[in-house]
């Protein structure tokens, strides 16, 4: 059997372009382009959204990047916090979309739970999570996570957290993606204590109805024109 062998010189360049070709996806990638306030982003495309929080919501930052190679995502975060700077609540706003090369994906959301803000549909999830659980390298929370630590604050050992996710149309390539999270009450509790098998499980529908309550209050938009 004949077989081909690459030279090192060949394995080097291929991987050469490769990162070349990477370097250049993330250089062509705008910096982040919705507008933040004190407590609130405006949104000129993909939503029209102007997203006003509490006025004690403190703004961190903004990040854009191209996520797993496959969407430009943007996110922006806001936190309030204890005296310490350890987050007690997390306002965690993204705007994701499908790169045009990758025209065959489209977002698979299929929760049966929804809710509407200023007249959006939201697809909604919910979960609890320690602090020290494994992130993704390259993830979106892997994002948020070094944004916020990179701005002084600390994380608390366990947040319940809403997923709202609002996709933009029938293709169901782009997304307004709000996720809200809340330090676990000073319980005693973990994360694992709130899942199935977990001794504190019968409390979570609950805790888990309260979140969803207090996110809707907490999180107001308003639809803007496309101008």
């Amino acid at each position: 059997m004949n077989k081909t062998i690459v030279s090192p010189a060949a394995r080097v360049f291929t991987v050469g372009v490769v990162l070349v070709t990477a370097a250049l996806v993330v250089a062509q990638l705008p910096a982040p382009d919705r507008i933040p306030g004190a407590h609130s982003i405006v949104s000129r495309h993909d939503p029209a959204v102007r997203i006003e929080l509490p006025s004690n919501a403190q703004y961190v930052g903004a990040d854009r990047w191209v996520l797993y190679e496959i969407a430009d995502c943007e996110l922006h975060a806001f936190v309030e916090t204890r005296a310490d700077k350890i987050v007690n609540r997390l306002y965690w706003i993204q705007f994701e979309g499908y790169l045009p090369e990758k025209p065959d994906l489209h977002h698979t959301y299929d929760s049966p739970r929804h809710m509407s803000i200023g007249g959006l549909d939201f697809f909604v999830d919910t979960w609890a999570r320690d602090s020290g659980e494994k992130t993704t390298s390259g993830s979106d929370l892997e994002h948020i996570q070094s944004l916020i630590r990179a701005k002084g604050y600390t994380l608390p050992d366990t947040l319940v957290s809403v997923r709202l996710v609002h996709l933009l149309d029938e293709q169901k390539r782009k997304e307004l993606m709000i996720i809200y999270s809340e330090d676990l009450p000073n319980s005693g509790l973990r994360a694992a204590d709130l899942k199935p098998g977990g001794k504190a499980y019968s409390q979570w529908p609950d805790l888990e109805a309260s979140l969803i309550d207090r996110a809707k209050s907490r999180i107001k938009i308003e639809q803007l024109s496309n101008r």
